[in-house]
């Protein structure tokens, strides 16, 4: 994981309880796992609603080729 050893979690660990307190923690983790399934369940609805509920256009004419774009000749004022 992130090429982090025990050590290395122990103090990142150690890190947070001093930020926040060991009674926000479980509070704060209890938020993030309910914000991440939320998210999960979002996504998975965009995935399978995307696909059910995009209808063909019937009668739709192909678009004709564009026309080439000759080069103007550049205007001059006239002198008065």
């Amino acid at each position: 994981m992130f090429g982090l050893g025990a050590t290395e979690l122990l103090i990142i660990a150690g890190v947070l309880v001093l930020l926040f307190g060991a009674t926000k923690l479980p509070q704060m983790a209890r938020s993030l796992g309910q914000s991440a399934r939320i998210l999960k369940a979002e996504t998975r609805g965009l995935r399978n609603d995307g696909t059910a509920e995009t209808p063909a256009v019937e009668g739709a004419q192909p678009v004709a080729a564009a026309q080439p774009v000759q080069a103007a000749q550049p205007v001059q004022d006239e002198k008065r």
